[in-house]
């Protein structure tokens, strides 16, 4: 197989299981990994110059995850590294958690998050507890096939005295932190009725470890481990809410959190079973930290997040930051001083005194936060808001669309954008990273290709679910 058929995405790398998502493709990414963290080790000029050769593995639910994950391991003890694997599948952000909180160069977790079934992936940590960035990755590339794997089991005689390798539970100190973040006894002794949509993934039972012993009602749904996912992609989009959703309508809670495969995401649903939008999530969330915790400092979003985060920043003269997508663009900014909050249309959400990285379960926490603060259903909460800065509705639709075409349709939009969006005149074509559509009432339509899939996304704000429909329909007559 030839290097060129790896190729990091917007978070690391992903494939087809036993097509190019191999034993052997894991390990040749592993060795690649190892001879870059050496080297910066060993640079004088890198954050991690010196340090002891650390790096934290884990891995979620998905078919064979457990194996990648060892292969994983194996090579980096056969590169001397201490190595931490976790005894079970962990969500990402307890990885990323770990890896900052133990002092190691760097992480892997071995998931495809929110792809197909069919897909795994590589996901790279650095030492700061969050995604590698764009110049990490394209070392690692840059390493692959220098060195043939070197393999280690736990068995094997070690070379050097800091050589090891052990699992260990990492979640508990993550789950520890998280609940510092927020006034946890506020939540103890709310009484919520909390329903948590696992989507089949890692995170199932996360939050009935984490409301133990409290007032709170928990269940769980969707819990079982399924390499299928039940059916689905295990993404926090209300495609994706129809089993939770007929549960809730049968025993309805005051709200349903839902989490990715990975549960580095966050979605919600009410108390019975209507879907809540990823951007109204983030708007919620974003009035919580501001309104009901008294947060000021900078907000990040990326370009494809809803326009009342705009507004909402404008009205309490909160500094706004708006970048290309993918976390790896908000994590450097969570990471300045004066941080508050960060976002993404897809979900991914990171707090400020945290790690610098999307973490779904926080996320969870806060919302719950905010309901026992308010004591208002989340409905009541999103519909205050509405009335504030106006309505703000959404939907995306995922197109299937060769990565062969892409590009040509990319120009094609960049040279010959529509005059107006429904009844508004154009006053912006943004070309960062797809192309945007933005009119003059904040009324804006997205065209993206996936960074892992061969999928178009088509993305549509307005003021009515009717015209969100229109833009859509406008998006998909751009593909012809």
């Amino acid at each position: 197989m030839r290097v060129s058929s790896i190729k990091f995405g917007t978070d690391g790398w992903r494939a087809v299981i036993a097509e190019d998502f191999t034993f052997a493709n894991v390990a040749r990414v592993a060795q690649a990994t190892a001879d870059f963290w050496k080297s910066e080790i060993q640079n004088p000029k890198s954050e991690i110059f010196g340090r002891q050769p650390r790096a934290v593995i884990g891995y979620d639910r998905r078919f064979f995850s457990d194996r990648f994950a060892q292969i994983t391991a194996e090579v980096f003890a056969g590169n001397d590294f201490e190595v931490i694997l976790t005894p079970e599948p962990t969500p990402t952000p307890t990885v990323s958690f770990a890896v900052k909180n133990l002092g190691a160069v760097g992480g892997v977790m071995i998931t495809a998050s929110h792809n197909p079934p069919i897909f795994n992936g590589f996901k790279l940590k650095s030492h700061f507890g969050g995604s590698s960035g764009p110049q990490e990755c394209q070392a690692v590339e840059n390493f692959l096939d220098r060195n043939p794997p070197q393999f280690r089991t736990p068995h094997s005689a070690f070379r050097t005295p800091h050589s090891a390798f052990r699992t260990q539970d990492i979640r508990p100190a993550h789950f520890a932190a998280i609940k510092r973040l927020v006034d946890f006894k506020l939540i103890a002794r709310s009484k919520l009725r909390v329903a948590h949509d696992a989507l089949f993934g890692v995170g199932a039972g996360v939050f009935e470890t984490l409301l133990a012993r409290t007032s709170c009602k928990v269940t769980t749904l969707n819990g079982k481990y399924d390499v299928l996912f039940g059916g689905i992609c295990p993404e926090p989009l209300p495609k994706n809410y129809a089993l939770g959703g007929a549960q809730l309508r049968r025993n309805p809670h005051d709200i349903c959190l839902v989490t990715d495969g990975d549960s580095d995401r966050i979605g919600a649903m009410d108390g019975r079973g209507t879907p809540m939008t990823n951007q109204q999530v983030i708007a919620l969330l974003l009035h919580h930290l501001v309104r009901n915790r008294g947060g000021r400092g900078a907000v990040t979003k990326t370009y494809n997040t809803t326009a009342m985060v705009d507004k909402m920043c404008a009205a309490w003269n909160l500094p706004l930051t708006e970048v290309g997508i993918g976390f790896r663009f908000i994590a450097p900014e969570l990471m300045k001083p004066g941080a508050l909050f960060g976002a993404e249309e897809s979900g991914s959400v990171g707090f400020a005194n945290h790690i610098p990285e999307r973490d779904g379960l926080a996320a969870g926490l806060f919302l719950l936060e905010m309901l026992a603060m308010q004591k208002l259903s989340v409905n009541k909460i999103y519909t205050n808001l509405e009335k504030e800065f106006g309505p703000h509705r959404y939907a995306r639709y995922d197109a299937h669309y060769p990565l062969e075409k892409r590009a040509a349709l990319m120009e094609f939009l960049k040279a010959s954008p529509p005059k107006k969006l429904l009844r508004s005149p154009l006053v912006k074509v943004d070309a960062r990273d797809g192309v945007k559509f933005v009119a003059e009432d904040s009324t804006w339509l997205m065209l993206r290709g996936s960074g892992t899939e061969p999928v178009l996304r088509i993305y549509a704000e307005a003021r009515s679910d009717a015209d969100v429909q229109r833009l859509l329909t406008l998006g998909m007559s751009l593909l012809a």
